[in-house]
C-alpha cells in the first residue's frame, strides 16, 4: 500500500497551523501563534505554501484531517469549513481528532503520571481531558471551572497540566502531585499526523457533508446595548 499524502489543519486555538504528511514522515509545517491572530486571513495562504513547500499538488492528497475541538468557536468553524471544501472538491476523506489530544502528543513521560492539556475557555474555565503516560485518554472532554473544590474531580497521583489554560491553574493547584509545562502552550498540526494516519488507516471517516465541530459549549456573545433615544 502507498503511504498517503495527508493534510492537516489545527485551528482550535491562536495557533493557525498547516502541516503537510506523506505516511509517518512530516513533509512541512507552516503556523503562526498570536492572541490576535485571524485564521480567516492566512489559513487558506498557509496551505498553497504547505503543499508547495512539500512539493505536493492538492489533487495529490488521499484525505484532510481537521483538529475537531474544543477550542475556538470561529478558529474551528474556519478549521472544519476549509477541510471539508477541499475533501469535497477533491472526493477524498475526512478524518478529525480531539484538539486536546492533539496538544497531548507534544507531553513525553516515563513517569506514571496523568497528562493534563488545558485550553483557555475564558474567565476562570478550562477545556480539559486526562491521558495517561502513553498518552491515552481516560476520560471524556469537560469543561471545568478551575477553583480549590476542583482539584477532587481530578486524577489521584502525579499530574502534568500544560496548554493555555494551566496558567490560571498555579494558585489553586499548589501541592506537589501538580507539575507544570510551560513549554507546551497550543495544539500544533504537526502533532496530528500519527492520529489522523491512524484513522486514515482504519478507515474512521467523518460524513463531510453533516460533520461539525466539537464546541463542548454553546457560542455566546454579548447582547448589543439598547441604543440611547
Amino acid at each position: 500500500m502507498l503511504e498517503p499524502y495527508l493534510l492537516h489543519l489545527e485551528t482550535a486555538t491562536t495557533n493557525c497551523s498547516v502541516a503537510v504528511s506523506k505516511g509517518e514522515e512530516l513533509l512541512y509545517c507552516k503556523e503562526s501563534n498570536s492572541p490576535d491572530f485571524r485564521h480567516s486571513d492566512y489559513l487558506h495562504l498557509f496551505i498553497e505554501e504547505a503543499l508547495s513547500n512539500a512539493n505536493v499538488k492538492i489533487n495529490e492528497l488521499n484525505g484532510v484531517g481537521v483538529s475537531m475541538g474544543p477550542g475556538s468557536y470561529t478558529g474551528l468553524r474556519i478549521g472544519v469549513s476549509s477541510a471539508k471544501g477541499i475533501c469535497f472538491a477533491n472526493d477524498i476523506p475526512l478524518m478529525a481528532v480531539n484538539s486536546l489530544a492533539v496538544m497531548a502528543q507534544q507531553c513525553k513521560t516515563e513517569e506514571q503520571a496523568t497528562l493534563l492539556p488545558m485550553i483557555d475557555a475564558r474567565r476562570m474555565e478550562v477545556f480539559t481531558m486526562p491521558f495517561n503516560q502513553k498518552q491515552q485518554p481516560i476520560a471524556q472532554t469537560k469543561a471545568l471551572i478551575i477553583s480549590e473544590e476542583t482539584i477532587a474531580q481530578l486524577p489521584k497521583g502525579k499530574k502534568i497540566l500544560f496548554g493555555s489554560g494551566a496558567e490560571k491553574c498555579k494558585s489553586f493547584f499548589t501541592d506537589e502531585e501538580f507539575h507544570f509545562r510551560d513549554d507546551i502552550r497550543v495544539p500544533s498540526a504537526k502533532d496530528m499526523l500519527p492520529l489522523i494516519l491512524e484513522k486514515f488507516n482504519q478507515e474512521q471517516f467523518e460524513d463531510v457533508a453533516y460533520f461539525e465541530p466539537f464546541y463542548l459549549k454553546d457560542f455566546y456573545t454579548n447582547a448589543p446595548k439598547p441604543k440611547s433615544v
